[in-house]
């Protein structure tokens, strides 16, 4: 989770802040959950054996990072929300997470906005402007490179303000088409994931 996380916020985090819910909050400690999440920040992926000293390696790098653990009825029993700071404490990403079990992991939100997006497929993730257009000039740029969508999403919070929309491919974009999305108005943050490794 903390590795899908760090690669949607898209660099080096500064300062993190993780929220641990119910179950996760409960046994994560025991079970090495907070080592875990803190490990995929740093850039460890799963099998690396330097989790098991993810605190010390933190302290290393210079991330700044705290815990929090908490009981909310509504949240899924492994959940956590991983929260990115500046160096004045601007919050500057949200992203909330799932374990859903056999190491499979849910990515529902980015910012407030619901996703669904568990890294079983290449994932193309874009923040914007809402305006008229946008969906149309994606695609096309997506079917210039003949790669299928295998699923997408666009929410926003009202008419014209900020949006999110996440894609599910077949495959990756080459970086060509990752820099013909940046050019388009109003593009905030545009994320090109791999698919995670099983």
């Amino acid at each position: 989770m903390g590795l899908f996380a760090r690669k949607i916020f898209g660099r080096k985090p500064q300062k993190v802040l993780f929220k641990l819910y119910n179950s996760f909050a409960k046994t994560g400690l025991g079970h090495g959950t907070d080592k875990g999440i803190l490990g995929g920040m740093l850039g460890f992926d799963v099998s690396d054996a330097r989790i098991k000293h993810s605190f010390d390696y933190a302290g290393k790098q210079g991330l700044e990072y705290s815990f929090e653990h908490l009981s909310q009825d509504y949240r899924h029993p492994n959940s956590v929300d991983i929260i990115f700071f500046d160096e004045n404490n601007k919050q500057l990403m949200k992203i909330s997470a799932n374990s859903l079990g056999g190491g499979e992991v849910q990515i529902s939100k980015i910012d407030d906005f619901s996703t669904d997006i568990r890294g079983d497929y290449p994932v193309l993730i874009l923040v914007y402007k809402d305006q008229k257009g946008v969906l149309s000039k994606v695609s096309r740029i997506i079917q210039e490179q003949e790669i299928n969508i295998a699923s997408l999403n666009c929410e926003r919070r009202e008419k014209y303000k900020e949006a999110v929309m996440t894609i599910c491919l077949d495959s990756v974009l080459p970086d060509s088409a990752i820099d013909e999305i940046r050019l388009l108005p109003d593009m905030y943050l545009v994320r090109n994931i791999e698919r995670l490794e099983e």
